[in-house]
């Protein structure tokens, strides 16, 4: 049975829940709710499994917070024996308009500090990641405050649709590849 591990970045604890830095925990949030997938608290983050068609799909949040998501990430790879290609990392983009996504085999860290981390740790800049924009709205010198605040009520009225878009995404990469889904979803 092929296994994947489908990692979604963001910050512990009730101050981020819902903030742009944490799209990566809602977008895989919403992958276990709509499989009826419950999380469990692990050694560097909360887990769920899924098996659907065949495949084993790991979802992690890591609890190592943003910047030090490597380590969490390293372990699980070894712990499940999963190849580095079966590795997708979701995070947020301020380079991106909202709810614009990117999907990319490899690439730099972006100014990200959990991809900078990732990419210590592992060694490589070879891993799967999906950006997902939150934009630049923000005063020179509030992007801290800006990426760690919530969504405007007109990005929150679309995050039900931009969810489960992601979620669609990440299920294709499972199934059909990354080249097929760069394809086919990036917008």
């Amino acid at each position: 049975m092929k296994k994947y591990l489908i990692v979604g970045l963001g910050n512990i604890g009730l101050n981020y829940v819902r903030t742009r830095h944490n799209i990566g925990f809602d977008i895989i949030n919403q992958i276990a709710t709509e499989h009826k997938s419950n999380f469990s608290n692990q050694k560097y983050g909360e887990v769920a499994e899924l098996n659907i068609k065949g495949k084993r799909i790991y979802l992690l949040k890591p609890s190592t917070f943003m910047n030090l998501s490597g380590k969490s990430i390293k372990y699980y790879l070894n712990y499940f024996n999963i190849p580095l290609i079966n590795l997708l990392v979701v995070s947020d983009d301020l380079n991106l308009d909202f709810g614009k996504i990117r999907l990319r085999k490899k690439g730099s860290d972006g100014g990200h500090n959990g991809h900078k981390n990732i990419i210590e740790v592992l060694k490589t800049s070879n891993y799967c990641r999906l950006r997902f924009g939150i934009g630049q709205n923000f005063q020179k010198g509030e992007q801290v405050k800006y990426v760690l605040s919530k969504w405007s009520p007109s990005e929150e009225k679309n995050m039900t649709q931009q969810l489960d878009f992601c979620s669609k995404t990440i299920l294709n990469f499972v199934f059909s590849g990354i080249e097929d889904t760069m394809n086919n979803f990036n917008n």
